[in-house]
């Protein structure tokens, strides 16, 4: 069983890497780009019958800092 597990900073946290990969995109000619929000992608293999909650439960612990972060879960 695989589970995708989408972290990404809040709205209205600031987030440095995006802007400088905005930045970077802007000095390399790329001038349409107003806004980048930086984030990270965790792909886990799990043993059947685990749950949503078990995944939900490991992003509270250690996947996501939940104060300035968001995740979204994906199962199959």
């Amino acid at each position: 069983m695989k589970a995708t597990v989408t972290v990404m900073p809040k709205q209205g946290v600031l987030d440095p890497q995006g802007e400088a990969v905005r930045q970077a995109l802007g000095a390399l000619g790329f001038d349409g780009v107003a806004g980048v929000r930086q984030g990270k992608v965790i792909e886990l293999d799990l043993a059947d019958g685990t749950t949503e909650d078990t995944v939900r439960e490991m992003c509270e612990a250690l996947l996501a800092n939940t104060v300035i972060e968001s995740y979204r879960i994906e199962i199959g």
